[in-house]
């Protein structure tokens, strides 16, 4: 096999090749890509032994190319439609959660109890810190200076009171979240 042989094949066959890859990808550089790589392959098929049909050889490569191609097409249309059907199924709980959010709720005597119970099971300090944070709308600094603690020891009150709090009303997640966080 000479290098004039490899020259002539494309030259004479790289349109045609181009255009069955093309038919099937629909995707101009990708059809490039594939004819391109193609004909690399048949190259170095073609400097290892004698090729009696490169034209069958380079449709049989053109082939399983384009077909590896359309294979990874689907995995990644499975992918993004697996992505889409969860993003929809996440968008309707959140509507479906919406829908069911009640404001009246927020002032019901059930969410006071619960909310009282916590709060009189924290520690002193924690409810304390956490009182001043989120009912008096005092900052860090002003929490820290008035109990002599740290502002670190500030937010890990806050956090503490908030963990026990989000279990506490776990069924009312989205007016907790409402409430105390910000």
């Amino acid at each position: 096999m000479t290098d004039r042989t490899i020259n002539d094949i494309y030259v004479k066959y790289y349109k045609k090749a181009y255009r069955f890859s093309r038919m099937y990808v629909r995707n101009d550089q990708v059809a490039e890509d594939i004819a391109t790589e193609s004909f690399i392959k048949l190259w170095e098929a073609m400097k290892k032994e004698t090729i009696e049909k490169p034209l069958a050889l380079l449709l049989t490569i053109l082939k399983h190319k384009s077909l590896d191609y359309l294979r990874t097409q689907i995995s990644y249309e499975e992918a993004f439609q697996a992505m889409a059907e969860w993003q929809q199924r996440e968008l309707s709980i959140r509507i479906s959660t919406l829908e069911g959010c009640n404001p009246e709720d927020i002032f019901s005597t059930e969410i006071q109890t619960i909310l009282s119970r916590t709060l009189e099971e924290l520690p002193e300090q924690t409810r304390n810190v956490f009182k001043m944070s989120r009912i008096e709308q005092k900052s860090g600094k002003e929490i820290a200076e008035a109990l002599g603690i740290t502002v670190k020891g500030v937010d890990y009150h806050i956090a503490k009171a908030l963990k026990a709090l989000r279990i506490s009303l776990k069924d009312y997640l989205p007016l907790f979240y409402f409430l105390f966080l910000y």
